[in-house]
């Protein structure tokens, strides 16, 4: 059953922001917890606390002080979609975030994307906007990333410490 759904969380960053690491739009879960890769069984917080030898944060809090201490911008591709559970190969009808806006207001360098569906969409819907294209991570979701690794994931990641010198 699709649902439409409207983007609900606050984008992540501030005006020292380097990088933006962009999903597709916040999972059911992320939704009820009001923050960002909040799904327990996403790695997305294992892999950047690894990233930087740190422990991994637990509270919404601590996740967005987290990102910010780490130069780190955080939100989605889309503003609205219709979209069936949190299976991104269901998105219908995608309406993009203003990116090209936050960009103007941070010091962001290098756009990522977490996942195949988050990279086309960026492509074809905000690319033309921004100018700046976006670099292809492997989604940290256990269901989009079938094989991969934690430890794989950290490697692919590792790319996000070239743009936060």
């Amino acid at each position: 059953m699709y649902s439409y759904v409207t983007h609900t969380l606050a984008p992540v960053y501030d005006s020292s922001s380097r990088v933006l690491i962009l999903g597709t739009m916040p999972s059911p879960k992320s939704r009820e917890a009001g923050f960002y890769y909040a799904h327990p069984q996403n790695r997305f917080w294992p892999v950047l606390a690894a990233l930087f030898a740190e422990p991994i944060p637990a509270a919404a809090a601590d996740k967005k002080d987290f990102a910010l201490r780490h130069h780190i911008a955080l939100w989605d591709v889309l503003h609205a979609c219709r979209i069936e559970g949190a299976g991104d190969s269901t998105i219908r009808d995608p309406v993009p975030n203003d990116i090209a806006g936050l960009l103007e207001k941070s010091a962001v360098r290098a756009v990522f994307t977490t996942g195949k569906k988050a990279a086309g969409l960026y492509r074809r819907l905000c690319l033309p906007s921004t100018g700046l294209p976006a670099f292809y991570l492997p989604s940290p979701s256990p269901a989009n990333c079938r094989g991969c690794t934690k430890e794989t994931l950290i490697k692919d990641y590792q790319i996000l410490l070239e743009y936060l010198c």
